[in-house]
This record gives C-alpha cells, sequence and structure tokens, in this order.
C-alpha cells in the first residue's frame, strides 16, 4: 500500500488567506506541469491569522516534490 503524504505551507498575518489562495494556483501548475498521478491540492482558512496551502502527493514520490517546493511540514494523508 502507498500512503499518500500532505506537504503543507503555513501562512499567517491578516492577508494569510489571499496567499495561500495563490500558492494552490501555483500548486495546481505544478501538478501539471510535472504530471503528478494525484491532483489534489488546496487552501484552508485556520483563524483569522493563519491558514495553509497543501498537496498531497503518493509517498513515493513524496522526496522529490519535497525537494523542490519546500513545504513548512508534512502529514500522512486520511481520506
Amino acid at each position: 500500500m502507498n500512503r499518500k503524504i500532505k506537504l503543507i505551507w503555513d501562512f499567517r498575518g491578516l492577508d494569510a488567506l489571499e496567499i495561500a489562495k495563490h500558492h494552490d494556483k501555483h500548486l495546481q501548475e505544478f501538478i501539471r506541469k510535472e504530471e503528478l498521478s494525484l491532483n489534489i491540492s488546496g487552501h484552508q482558512f485556520l483563524n483569522e491569522n493563519h491558514s495553509i496551502a497543501f498537496l498531497v502527493v503518493e509517498e513515493k514520490n513524496m522526496l522529490i516534490v519535497r525537494d523542490a517546493l519546500l513545504p513548512h511540514r508534512a502529514e500522512v494523508f486520511i481520506v
């Protein structure tokens, strides 16, 4: 079984949500350019000063994507 890993970028401040939305657009471009097998990315509002953008990849591809995009953190993705 190949686990899925959620790569996460944290954005803080009053404009965090807008930055996370913009970052998600770049993640979608990366998915298309690199022809990744999963097409899961997005952004999430956590509170007025903290939002995230995320990209889900297969564990076998995680190191390559991590080194290319430098996320702040990661966690196992559970549906």
